[in-house]
């Protein structure tokens, strides 16, 4: 538990330092309106047999508590091969905090639609000790959906 928490703690400073000059966060502006880009990202998630678990609806959920936003969904999706490999293994378990993948599609006040997801390219960096191979392909995998939908 001791090696599991001190792991943790150098994941997120390697993040912390890392951030300084690479978001690990990425934003992309879609070529299609909102509900274009979130049916296109889930049909091309199901196209490369990935799951979609679930499209959290947030502008729905804040405006049944009596808060306005502009369109947002977060989709989840998962490869069951990909979290089989990275959960059967006690090393990579802890990136089970990132599980299932998330895309996050909204609306800026500009009018435009973006899409956020986790940045492939900083995480394969601060993952490549770990050699967690499925967790890198899942993150690669997103990218080229969203590639179907920015510009």
């Amino acid at each position: 538990m001791k090696r599991l928490i001190i792991t943790f703690f150098v994941l997120i400073y390697t993040i912390a330092i890392n951030a300084q000059t690479v978001n690990p966060i990425i934003e992309s502006q879609s070529k299609y309106n909102f509900s274009t880009t979130v049916d296109s990202l889930t049909k091309v998630a199901e196209q490369n047999k990935w799951k979609v678990i679930i499209v959290h609806d947030l502008q729905t959920s804040l405006k049944k508590n009596g808060k306005e936003v502009l369109p947002v969904k977060v989709i989840e999706v998962c490869n069951p091969n990909y979290s089989f490999n990275v959960l059967s293994k006690e090393e990579f378990k802890l990136f089970s905090t990132m599980m299932p993948c998330r895309i996050s599609v909204y609306e800026k006040s500009d009018g435009k639609t973006y899409v956020a997801r986790i940045n492939s390219a900083f995480m394969n960096e601060v993952m490549k000790d770990k050699q967690c191979k499925s967790m890198n392909n899942a993150l690669n995998d997103i990218e080229n959906f969203i590639s179907i939908v920015t510009k």
